[in-house]
């Protein structure tokens, strides 16, 4: 993702993460109830996997905030619990960007909580949760995870590359497609030492209706990518080289993993899909087609163009979300292209008790 504050960054174009934020509130704050209510903790500790840079950072964290302070006065609770997060991404994710928040968050704390919210301490913790063991063992009572699409990257194939005139998201094999599911799964096993019996998680993922669905907005970027390669701008072997990690899993697949994973139960789960501009329109309804597909080229830019340039070279990025921007709502007309989101929330089990 692209750091800084600039006009391309990802802390001013993820408008579409933030409205992934709104679907998630309500199961967030039906988790948060119920942990409150069956644990009473004097501390809760939260790790948000995935927080990421900008105005969207402190969002999960404020609105556990807000539900606690509620939950609180429900139970006429006098001594409000202090909370720890921890915001986790990985190495090259801008925390400079987060730590510079940091003031006007306390500030904001303060002017609209005052003392009916206990002590808040919120960390940076860079790293890659499921290389290992991340947090220490049992630390955590909500964890919040906003889980990529894709495979571990040190096990995984990937999928976007050049087939014939067409640079596509391949039907998947289905020994590879058990290969990624199994580190999905080891993903949830290594979250599951992390987080004490009874402590919930929170997890959002993008999803597919079926596991082969080519209708990814990324495959329309490598269809610019190969029209690039066709007007002379990109060197042919450079998209053949090109390979972009991405696997979506369909709700059963979810399901069946968390199932044979075996440390937590599944509370609910919840899929939602919309058209690639839902969000932008929902923002501003009176927005024309052009305005809409501009908002959606420079946040795709935002996320992509770091590996993107890394690979073809900074000089072509404009060019690229130039000619994605003037076809992508067009393609998604014709080719009927939805996000599909899957939201679900697990309770860890308590293993000494199962064994009893």
């Amino acid at each position: 993702m692209n750091g800084g504050m600039g006009k391309d960054s990802y802390a001013n174009n993820s408008s579409y993460q933030r409205t992934v934020m709104s679907m998630v509130k309500p199961i967030l704050g039906e988790s948060v109830v119920e942990l409150y209510f069956a644990m009473l903790p004097d501390c809760l500790k939260i790790a948000d996997l995935g927080c990421s840079a900008g105005p969207n950072t402190f969002l999960l964290v404020y609105e556990i905030i807000d539900i606690i302070e509620e939950t609180c006065q429900m139970l006429k609770l006098t001594r409000p619990p202090c909370l720890q997060a921890f915001l986790n991404d990985l190495p090259g994710n801008d925390f400079n960007t987060v730590f510079k928040s940091l003031p006007s968050f306390y500030e904001r704390l303060e002017r609209e909580k005052g003392n009916k919210f206990g002590q808040c301490f919120i960390s940076g913790a860079a790293g890659s949760f499921y290389m290992g063991d991340f947090f220490p063992l049992a630390l955590c009572t909500l964890f919040i995870l906003l889980m990529p699409s894709c495979g571990s990257p040190r096990h995984q194939r990937s999928w976007l590359r050049k087939q014939g005139t067409h640079l596509r998201l391949q039907n998947k094999p289905s020994c590879c497609v058990q290969s990624i599911l199994r580190a999905i799964q080891k993903r949830l096993g290594i979250v599951s030492n992390e987080i004490v019996p009874g402590g919930r998680m929170v997890l959002t993922t993008m999803g597919s209706i079926k596991s082969d669905d080519p209708l990814s907005i990324w495959e329309f970027v490598g269809l610019k990518l190969h029209e690039m390669v066709n007007d002379g701008l990109i060197e042919e072997q450079k998209l053949e080289s090109f390979d972009l990690p991405y696997y979506t899993a369909t709700t059963e697949e979810v399901k069946s993993v968390i199932e044979a994973e075996g440390s937590f139960n599944l509370q609910k789960l919840e899929a939602f899909n919309m058209d690639w501009d839902d969000y932008i329109k929902k923002a501003n309804s009176n927005l024309d087609k052009t305005a809409r597909a501009a908002i959606l080229a420079k946040d795709i830019r935002a996320v992509g163009e770091p590996i993107l340039a890394s690979h073809f070279g900074d000089h072509i990025m404009d060019d690229l979300f130039r000619r994605f921007k003037e076809d992508v709502l067009d393609y998604m007309e014709a080719h009927k292209c939805q996000h599909i989101n899957i939201i679900m929330s697990l309770t860890k089990k308590d293993m000494h008790l199962l064994k009893l």
